[in-house]
């Protein structure tokens, strides 16, 4: 099919879909998910980051086609949509790794730590003390990563390390007191919060 019989059929197809025609929703969708995705993983470089983009695309589509005026035509419409999905993509995904990475190293005074209570949730403060955890001694690490990231008992970790209990917990205080203060350091809303 040419360029300009394909450009009749789809206008046809968003004329009906406008209309509520679920079938030509249905059509119209199925004819553009394909360059919608190659789009897609041109502008991410990566097939999984494509398919998101493709799905969040479509699905401005199916909420954006009733306000559609063809001004424009549809295909030109759609690139701008995936083009600016896959660049918000890249901008949330970029944040989070600037962000991640800031944590690491030291505090960022732009992000604020209140922020960080909100939006990171548990699992985000697992992957927080996890930053701060590699930066710890050896022993301490093994230990910390038994006891408190496996959940062993204390008694547990120390057969399994061949360690004597009162050794072990002190590596084990010496790694929660690093962390807390690291996190205390950089974050400290996130301690704070935990105590309130």
């Amino acid at each position: 099919m040419d360029d300009r019989s394909d450009s009749k059929v789809l206008e046809s197809l968003v004329r009906k879909a406008q209309g509520g025609d679920a079938r030509a929703f249905d059509d119209l969708a199925s004819r553009c998910r394909g360059r919608v995705y190659r789009w897609a993983l041109m502008a991410t470089g990566d097939p999984d980051d494509a398919e998101d983009v493709t799905q969040e695309v479509l699905v401005s589509l199916q909420s954006g086609l009733k306000g559609f005026e063809a001004r424009s035509r549809l295909t030109s419409w759609l690139y701008r949509v995936t083009r600016n999905a896959a660049t918000s993509l890249h901008r949330h995904r970029g944040a989070r790794a600037r962000a991640a990475d800031a944590v690491g190293r030291e505090s960022d005074p732009a992000l604020d730590p209140g922020d960080w209570v909100d939006d990171m949730g548990a699992s985000g403060l697992v992957e927080l003390v996890k930053t701060f955890f590699r930066e710890l001694p050896l022993r301490q690490r093994e230990v910390f990563d038994l006891v408190d990231l496996q959940g062993l008992s204390q008694g547990e970790a120390a057969e399994m390390l061949e360690m004597n209990a009162t050794t072990l917990r002190v590596h084990l205080f010496r790694a929660r007191r690093t962390i807390r203060a690291s996190i205390l350091a950089t974050h400290p809303a996130l301690v704070e919060d935990r105590h309130a």
